[in-house]
């Protein structure tokens, strides 16, 4: 398999992984046959980059982070308790709802279980093949990325599952926040802003009386959009005043919205989002937080196309858990973007001088009905 932009597919290539609804439900399965249709009807609900079949890579499998039953138990919980949220705005401080607590601590137990149980997980993207909606898949997506960065950083499973709820429920303050603005497609205005970032605030009161929730948990969905200058909300807080979960949760927080398909722009790749995110080092992020999240980050996801210096193209189709940054490329086509008859693979972590140079440029395909069976 490999992953392409949407718009770079064709007629006729066959689907290598499944489209999930907001729910974690399949709505489209692997081995389905894209037509002109689909692929227009991927775009407008938001998925840019799709895993095709393509017969160069067949060999190449890309792992899920968590496992589909864990990916639907949590979607499901997400989605039941911040609805229920949702329909009772300004809830009073005071009033609790066990269940929630329970519920997401089960959650975050089968997440922890499915991460705990692989061998140098990373950090790679889970917003593929994803409609809809940005709270519910963002709100994992950041749960899981932090305790992948909770295991490389040494923290007991007690430790991942306070940095674990206080990920999954980082954000939900916004349910009590109008959907007119979080859903608003122009920019915001002042007054609008301001009542956004009432979320971190108020997501705190929804959690800190909650059975099953530890307070540092609530801390974090107070704390997360703090940074380390003072130049955070709600409070200002700088430094060491800003508690390690809070940071972990700020920086994977940042990078997954960077790198998911928003209302008002396209989604980044991870390589140009770690860009931006160290444009922040030692002044936004915590130095040694933002490298442990480098060195786990796989910067060029398995199965992306692209572009070496010399100009040839090829497909990621390993990655280095040591040196995620110079993975190994299976070269498919020449400096002249034609295609190879014998493909062959450049370890990068061995060729020194070989550097990629583009993502996702377009070349010489195949016809598609062959890349696609």
């Amino acid at each position: 398999m490999r992953l392409l932009p949407v718009q770079l597919c064709q007629p006729g290539m066959r689907l290598a992984k499944k489209i999930y609804s907001e729910e974690g439900l399949v709505l489209l399965g692997a081995d389905v046959e894209l037509t002109q249709k689909l692929i227009k009807r991927l775009d407008e609900c938001g998925i840019h980059f799709v895993y095709i079949h393509d017969p160069r890579t067949a060999d190449l499998v890309v792992p899920d982070l968590i496992s589909e039953e864990t990916r639907r138990r949590a979607l499901t919980e997400i989605r039941t308790n911040f609805r229920n949220l949702m329909d009772r705005p300004n809830r009073k401080s005071g009033m609790t709802y066990p269940y929630i607590g329970k519920a997401f601590r089960q959650v975050m137990g089968m997440v922890i279980d499915d991460l705990t149980g692989q061998k140098d997980a990373m950090v790679m993207l889970m917003n593929m093949g994803i409609v809809d909606n940005y709270l519910y898949h963002h709100s994992l997506n950041v749960a899981v990325y932090s305790t992948v960065l909770g295991i490389a950083n040494g923290y007991s499973r007690d430790e991942l599952m306070t940095l674990g709820l206080g990920a999954v429920l980082h954000d939900i303050g916004k349910t009590q926040i109008s959907a007119n603005i979080l859903k608003k497609e122009a920019r915001l205005s002042r007054e609008e802003y301001e009542e956004m970032k009432r979320h971190a605030e108020r997501g705190f009161n929804l959690l800190k009386d909650e059975p099953n929730i530890p307070l540092l948990a609530a801390h974090c969905a107070y704390q997360h959009h703090e940074r380390l200058d003072g130049s955070g909300y709600p409070r200002g807080i700088k430094g060491d005043q800003i508690h390690e979960y809070a940071k972990w949760i700020g920086i994977v927080d940042s990078y997954d919205a960077m790198t998911t398909t928003r209302i008002y722009r396209d989604p980044m790749l991870p390589h140009e989002a770690v860009e931006s995110l160290y444009a922040g080092s030692g002044t936004l992020y915590e130095q040694r937080l933002l490298q442990l999240f480098r060195d786990k980050l796989a910067i060029y996801p398995l199965g992306i196309s692209v572009k070496l210096q010399s100009g040839e193209r090829g497909v990621v189709v390993d990655i280095h858990s040591s040196c995620p940054h110079r993975p190994v490329v299976r070269v498919l086509s020449d400096e002249s973007g034609e295609a190879l008859r014998a493909p062959y693979e450049v370890d990068l972590s061995k060729q020194l001088t070989a550097m990629i140079v583009g993502v996702n440029e377009s070349e010489k395909r195949p016809m598609a009905g062959a890349a696609s069976s």
